[in-house]
């Protein structure tokens, strides 16, 4: 039944409220869809409207929605004490219990201190800052200089703009910051080298070191990379490339900082993105499934060798002068507990595996009849399809030309939301979803693929 507060949202729906990654004015004239309520992977628009939710909110809802244990725990401690500061000598107890748990959680990458932050950009930043600080304080101040693949994705402030591989995200806001230098994704669908997966990943290794000698090693602080390019594509990179990309960096003495703010806690089907590769980074960027979205938090876990610049002794230039006002709150902290209590009890690292496994296997027919399929990639949860243009030549369609919002549109009309991004249409459903809810997914997108084909 229609109320009158219904009514006001509609008719309010994007005429104050500016939208990321869109056009203001496509926003008045399209206002988003207005999600009113949650349940393990479904969600409720404001007319009744129940659909799988595809996309876990952003790459992030892991544990489903509506957990009652998350809730639970966020409402205890409200009872307590809903924040306060971890600047000036004071901290909260959710912030300790779970600084232990991620060291703990972490330990194979043998990390050693986590610094909090509100939300994925903040982790980036945090580290990107860290590393200089690092070098700083172990008397190679010269190395300020970062290196990033393109397609990558590091969020949205200036020194994650900076590092980020598409041109999409930084054009309107140069100039960035200098030093920053983004080199060829191993993409086995889309690259000038190979699509034999060896002699692609060593072709790009070959590039970053030959840029490193460029510039100068003592001139670069680190290596910034997602070990599953995420808003770029969906890009798997072939198993090869981590270890080598690691050999390579420990070789000139360059850090790995991993952005793990999507891969984390479980989405690529292993606990951390990089340990799927066999890789231990110096730093990890956390965020999204460290709360499964139900308070903004963000964590940035610094191992043994980068925290041992600052157990000398107390260096003027180690004084951590960064932070937020968010930094430990005591609810995003509270709300963490209870969740990777939730990803550790039901595996969901295991599960995000089988049902990747299940939704790409289900997917994989698509290129070999629709028009607009060239490739169907994933690793876990994490899951993208690749339109084209021309299928022989691999050029991708141009988003402008809504053909992926229209598909998505189809896929709603089946019960299903997907994500269009670029000329990619991307799946991050919650880690919670089984195998009729993986089946349902691919179903809504078969058709939403099929209707395509009636209608372009």
């Amino acid at each position: 039944m229609v109320t009158k507060d219904d009514n006001f949202l509609r008719e309010n729906n994007a005429r104050h409220q500016l939208h990321p990654m869109i056009h203001p004015l496509i926003s008045e004239e399209h206002p988003p869809q207005i999600i009113v309520k949650g349940d393990g992977y479904y969600v409720t628009d404001i007319d009744g409207n129940t659909f799988v939710d595809g996309i876990g909110g952003l790459w992030n809802v892991n544990v489903g929605h509506n957990r009652a244990e998350v809730k639970a725990a966020i409402t205890a401690q409200m009872d307590e004490i809903s924040y306060y500061s971890s600047f000036a000598g004071t901290t909260t107890a959710p912030s300790i219990e779970l600084s232990a748990k991620v060291i703990e959680m972490s330990a194979q990458e043998d990390m050693s201190k986590v610094l909090f932050s509100a939300n994925g950009s903040d982790a980036v930043e945090t580290a990107l800052k860290l590393s200089r600080q690092y070098w700083k304080l172990e008397g190679q101040p010269e190395r300020t200089g970062f290196m990033s693949l393109k397609q990558g994705y590091h969020g949205i402030q200036f020194g994650g703009t900076s590092v980020n591989g598409s041109s999409y995200y930084r054009h309107a806001y140069g100039p960035l910051m200098p030093g920053c230098y983004q080199v060829d994704s191993p993409w086995t669908y889309r690259n000038p080298y190979s699509e034999d997966p060896s002699e692609l990943s060593a072709a790009i290794i070959n590039q970053i070191d030959r840029l490193i000698q460029h510039n100068g090693a003592h001139t670069i602080a680190a290596f910034i990379a997602e070990p599953i390019q995420g808003a770029g594509g969906v890009i798997v990179p072939p198993s090869e490339f981590w270890p080598a990309l690691r050999a390579l960096l420990d070789k000139y003495g360059i850090l790995l900082i991993s952005d793990e703010v999507v891969t984390g806690f479980g989405r690529s089907g292993s606990m951390f993105g990089a340990r799927g590769w066999g890789v231990k980074p110096d730093m990890m960027c956390l965020a999204k499934g460290i709360t499964a979205g139900y308070i903004p938090l963000g964590a940035t876990v610094l191992n043994e060798r980068v925290m041992s610049a600052w157990t000398k002794g107390v260096d003027p230039m180690g004084f951590v002068m960064h932070g937020y006002t968010a930094t430990g709150h005591a609810l995003g902290c509270a709300a963490a507990n209870a969740t990777l209590k939730i990803v550790e009890d039901e595996n969901l690292p295991a599960n995000a595996a089988a049902m990747g496994d299940r939704l790409i296997k289900g997917l994989e027919d698509l290129p070999n009849w629709s028009s607009l399929v060239g490739e169907v990639r994933g690793k876990g949860l994490m899951v993208g399809v690749d339109m084209v243009a021309d299928k022989a030549t691999r050029e991708p369609i141009d988003p402008g030309k809504g053909q992926g919002e229209m598909v998505a549109a189809f896929a709603r009309e089946e019960g299903v939301i997907v994500r269009p991004a670029g000329s990619n249409i991307i799946l991050s459903p919650p880690l919670t979803m089984d195998a009729d809810g993986v089946d349902k997914i691919i179903d809504g997108l078969t058709k939403a693929f099929r209707k395509y084909e009636e209608v372009k």
